[in-house]
């Protein structure tokens, strides 16, 4: 197994920390920076949506992102960790800033 086959987060990690860190990000912009297509972006962001995990508000014709960082983390070996100490890993800010 090469190491071009694995990586330690999943797309649903990636849009996550990008939006955290971008939160007025366009669906191309985020899509680009993790490297899948915008349809799939669109799905994951729906899927981190409809779970809590960020919200989306309407900023005239953009939209921007929310997350909630004090929501647990999803797998069961990591409930007891907060969303929030992986962005600190990743040096995301737990409560973005404007960009």
């Amino acid at each position: 197994m090469s190491t071009a086959d694995w990586t330690f987060l999943t797309n649903h990690g990636h849009v996550f920390a990008y939006i955290a860190r971008h939160p007025r990000s366009t669906i191309r912009e985020i899509a680009r920076a993790v490297g899948i297509t915008d349809r799939a972006t669109q799905k994951i962001i729906a899927s981190l949506e409809s779970e809590g995990y960020i919200t989306r508000m309407k900023a005239g014709r953009c939209n921007r992102y929310e997350v909630h960082p004090e929501l647990p983390m999803r797998h069961r070996m990591d409930r007891d960790h907060a969303v929030s100490d992986l962005l600190r890993a990743l040096s995301c800010n737990a409560t973005p800033s404007e960009d």
